[in-house]
């Protein structure tokens, strides 16, 4: 088991609503019927959640979390944290106490530590692939509804780096912004004008006269989307360090060191958050 450095925490407010929220879901209106059926009220168990595959660990938060909501008296001991690499087999923690308490919360913090594990684990296989290239893997805004903060947590928890979080916290000028304002640079000028000075204005460009007309209008940052890997080159020298460059489109694995390798700054994919598989985790009773 390796350890990446670790991002900064979830704020404890935002996990806490969450895993409340799906605590509600999951009881429904009349609670976890089977385990109050089952298991007797003064029963303890001790269950050791584990990977079944290899991985990248992100939302050790949320696990502990669901089983503070749900009793107190959960002890919840820590083998790994967020960004470790796992290998199969590796025990992530033990979590012991009432009985019932562990086998309500079982799915709830499988299902938020399987998932944001995925990402983490998908985002460090392109993180890896594009090692030494001096570009960097970022996330979009192509999001679970609610879980935006989670997964792009994760994406950070993989060695990868977020884009912007919402419409609020930077102006993206698309080509649909470009086709009504009139231009890229219209576009530019009016975003330069309604910007304040700690907002960074980016604008997406399609071709290599675009990207001209963006550079005279003089953007923090351009999106060079879906462009090959020799138009790339030709950007970036374009560019001639003027602002930071971004390519995406389309990246996948297969791809993504070719485009790399073409010295852009960034390369953002939608991939890493909407479509990585969840890692397999297991949360097993240990008896005797």
């Amino acid at each position: 088991m390796t350890q990446n450095a670790l991002p900064a925490d979830m704020p404890g407010l935002i996990v806490d609503e969450a895993v409340r929220a799906a605590l509600k879901e999951d009881f429904g209106r009349s609670g976890d019927i089977t385990t109050l059926a089952t298991i007797p009220p003064d029963a303890s168990a001790t269950a050791s959640l584990a990977t079944r595959q290899d991985g990248t660990l992100a939302g050790l938060d949320c696990v502990t979390a669901t089983f503070a909501a749900l009793d107190p008296d959960i002890r919840v001991r820590k083998d790994a944290a967020d960004g470790a690499r796992l290998s199969a087999g590796d025990r992530i923690a033990e979590i012991s106490g009432p009985a019932r308490a562990v086998l309500t919360g079982e799915r709830v913090a499988l299902n938020f530590l399987g998932h944001l594990s995925g990402i983490a684990t998908a985002t460090a296989l392109f993180a890896d692939t594009i090692a030494g290239t001096g570009a960097k893997i970022c996330c979009t805004r192509k999001t679970t509804p609610g879980l935006r903060a989670f997964e792009k947590y994760a994406v950070r928890c993989g060695g990868g780096s977020n884009h912007r979080f919402g419409l609020d916290d930077a102006i993206l000028i698309k080509d649909n912004h470009i086709a009504v304002a009139g231009g890229v640079g219209p576009a530019i000028a009016r975003a330069r004008a309604y910007a304040g000075h700690l907002v960074a204005v980016e604008v997406e460009v399609d071709t290599l006269d675009q990207l001209r007309e963006a550079l005279e209008a003089g953007p923090d940052v351009v999106l060079l989307d879906n462009m090959a890997p020799a138009t790339l080159r030709e950007a970036v020298s374009l560019v001639a360090g003027r602002c930071r460059t971004e390519a995406s489109g389309g990246i996948t694995l297969e791809t993504v060191r070719a485009v790399a390798e073409t010295g852009v700054d960034f390369i953002s994919t939608g991939w890493i958050t909407h479509s990585a598989p969840v890692l397999d985790l297991g949360l097993d009773i240990q008896i005797g």
